[in-house]
């Protein structure tokens, strides 16, 4: 059985203050998260909801997935976790099941999950680094669009769709030749999805995002320091973005403020691709 639930105030420990003290650029909207057990994709489950939607959550690690449900929840949220991954067609499918039965459909997505890798050189990297980079960045989001597309046009009221595509998909950044491509390609399937869908009321767009704090960039930089002011020396501003950030360009994309934007690559990314000699 769906469900239409009000939600109250409170504040979580991503900094938000949640629920519907005032009306949300999203209420009573259904909206799908996926890599939402941390960093983007966690600040974007817990923004959405404060911005009244109902989020389904979905990432491969559980236990970190069902404490975020349980804390949106808490704060008078509503919020359902399906553990999962994004390379899965079928456990894609499957999360979009789940929301159409506990919230009564999908009005927007947030495909976030990704995966990337610090490599050698590319005749050096293992083909198999190549095989699940393209399995998470590219054949995720395909998964993802191909699934949440049907359920959207039955509606008949369209939607929003935003992949998490980076710098790495303008131009090479010196991330590895396989985030590269992969980032690339997901501006592809962004642009021609938008293409696609468009007459019918669904929205495809592409976030372009800069160096953000998150698990990943964390590691990267313990394992090589001066990658983090490799990062930041393109940018007009000298810093990391918050997941925050990020999320709420995510929201604005998905609300109807962004109602005559579609497939186009929005750069959230402290202005480096002002400076950038992009193709």
């Amino acid at each position: 059985m769906s469900e239409r639930e009000s939600t109250r105030e409170s504040t979580n420990s991503y900094g938000y203050r949640q629920g519907q003290g005032r009306e949300g650029l999203l209420a009573g909207r259904v909206a799908m998260i996926t890599g939402a057990s941390s960093g983007i994709g966690a600040a974007a489950a817990t923004l959405f909801a404060r911005e009244g939607a109902a989020v389904v959550l979905m990432a491969r690690r559980a236990e970190r997935l069902a404490a975020l449900e349980k804390e949106i929840v808490g704060g008078g949220g509503r919020a359902l976790a399906v553990p999962g991954d994004v390379a899965d067609s079928g456990d894609v499918r499957r999360v979009v099941e789940a929301a159409v039965e506990r919230f009564g459909g999908l009005d927007c997505a947030f495909n976030n999950a990704g995966y990337a890798t610090i490599e050698p050189s590319l005749h050096e990297t293992d083909d198999a680094v190549f095989d699940r980079t393209m399995d998470v960045n590219v054949r995720g989001v395909w998964n993802c669009v191909k699934h949440q597309v049907p359920v959207m046009l039955a509606s008949g009221k369209g939607g929003s769709i935003v992949n998490t595509s980076s710098t790495a998909g303008r131009y090479a950044t010196g991330a590895s030749v396989p985030y590269v491509a992969a980032k690339h390609a997901v501006l592809g399937i962004t642009r021609a999805a938008a293409a696609e869908y468009g007459e019918q009321g669904i929205r495809v767009n592409a976030l372009v995002v800069g160096t953000t704090r998150s698990e990943m960039i964390d590691a990267a930089v313990r394992q090589v320091p001066a990658l983090e002011q490799a990062f930041i020396a393109p940018q007009i501003q000298k810093r990391m973005a918050e997941p925050r950030e990020i999320a709420e360009a995510a929201v604005w994309l998905c609300s109807d403020r962004a109602s005559f934007v579609t497939g186009v690559a929005m750069p959230v990314d402290g202005g480096i691709s002002a400076q950038a000699k992009v193709g």
